[in-house]
């Protein structure tokens, strides 16, 4: 069982954009050390939406008339509030641009061909104009790294619209995410719209569980945690061999031990190597608690994620196989009503066709008494009365036999 991933992550300044796109775009040297990225593979790195120059110069190129409208309205602006258009961005509560990254669980695409994950890379796309409603002028950059141990998309979009200014009453241009993504509930909505698209193009995937209470923790972070632990325990234990090697050389060296039955006579040296030993074991079994602890938390994430998925599941075929019903039960209603119709309008013409008879005399007087004792005198009256006879059963019903 693998998931459908769709993250948004709001980038608020340019300096916070341009460390984005040396990461998108591999122009940091610190990947020589990073284990998670492979940079003999990036050279498979697919470009969906290139950019040759470097984030924050794409982004004065597609913000240019916004920077100029701008600078116009700074002319006019009292001296201690003109701001540079890169200082108004930056001081803003608003965001420079949104970064949206689409993946799934690791596994996924182990079995899948390039071109399988370039048709996965294109319905990702098809999402961002679609379903968001970004335009691709408004796509700054979007790449598929390849070169990480599960391939994912990097989107960076400029959310730059015009919108009226509320105290000058005219258009102005700014840059909104809110328009494109209004709210958590919104995020919700957009991450079943993003699973579906996936689904009916032939990608097998499970949406994530919505509105999960379950403590998230970010991927950068876990791993985080559990690199520096392991860097703890690779040195733990690298002293602790080394100290047991101490050890065992002093031993070596050794004379024969003096000892009593109250106590044991050795060299210093060897003496201090023994509490070297039991001081690096003493300091490995410390990290044990903060492993075992990790090792919890992502049980009980694991295990809370597992019991409110499998439930969420089980809703969901409830609720589907109730709509099922609901529309069988709809079908057979509509069949019904249309059969009432066609029997009404029969019945009423053939209403209509007695009583011009009874009115014209034509009706012998055999089966007119035959019609007065089955059907009452009311069918003897004009035909307008016919119908108003007897009470009526329901609002529906406009005659009666």
């Amino acid at each position: 069982m693998y998931y459908a991933i769709f993250r948004s992550e709001p980038i608020y300044t340019l300096n916070d954009l341009a460390q984005i796109g040396s990461h998108n775009k591999r122009e940091k040297k610190a990947y020589n050390s990073n284990p998670d990225i492979k940079l003999e593979k990036t050279k498979d790195n697919i470009e969906l939406v290139p950019l040759e120059s470097k984030y924050v110069k794409g982004f004065y190129e597609k913000t240019k008339e916004y920077r100029k409208e701008h600078e116009e309205r700074m002319k006019t602006e009292r001296e201690d509030r003109q701001k540079t258009f890169r200082q108004m961005l930056d001081k803003s509560k608003s965001v420079v641009a949104d970064e949206m990254i689409f993946t799934t669980t690791p596994g996924f695409f182990e079995d899948k061909s390039k071109e399988d994950i370039n048709k996965w890379a294109n319905k990702c796309m098809e999402f961002v104009y679609e379903d968001l409603g970004y335009t691709k002028e408004q796509v700054l950059h979007a790449t598929v790294h390849m070169d990480e141990k599960t391939p994912h998309i990097h989107c960076v979009v400029i959310p730059l619209v015009k919108k009226i200014d509320k105290r000058t009453n005219t258009e102005r241009y700014t840059i909104s995410k809110k328009q494109y993504i209004h709210d958590k509930n919104h995020l919700s909505e957009l991450q079943d719209k993003y699973c579906d698209r996936l689904n009916k193009a032939g990608f097998d995937l499970e949406r994530g569980i919505k509105n999960s209470d379950t403590e998230h923790i970010a991927i950068k972070e876990f791993k985080k945690v559990t690199r520096s632990l392991d860097n703890q325990l690779e040195v733990r234990n690298q002293k602790l061999d080394n100290a047991i090697n101490e050890l065992e050389e002093n031993m070596k060296s050794n004379k024969s031990v003096m000892f009593d039955k109250d106590s044991v006579k050795i060299k210093k040296e060897t003496f201090d190597s023994m509490n070297k030993v039991i001081d690096e074991s003493k300091k490995l079994n410390e990290l044990k608690p903060k492993m075992k602890k990790v090792i919890d938390n992502m049980e009980y994430y694991t295990s809370n994620y597992k019991k409110t998925y499998n439930e969420n599941n089980r809703l969901n075929k409830e609720i589907n196989g109730l709509n099922i019903k609901v529309e069988e039960l709809e079908t057979k209603q509509t069949a019904i009503e249309q059969t009432l119709h066609t029997l009404r309008v029969i019945i009423r013409e053939v209403m209509d066709f007695l009583v011009s008879i009874i009115e014209k005399g034509l009706l012998p007087q055999k089966e007119k008494e035959y019609c007065k004792k089955n059907f009452g005198d009311y069918m003897f009256y004009k035909p307008k009365q016919v119908y108003r006879e007897k009470p009526k059963k329901d609002k529906d019903d406009d005659f009666c036999l």
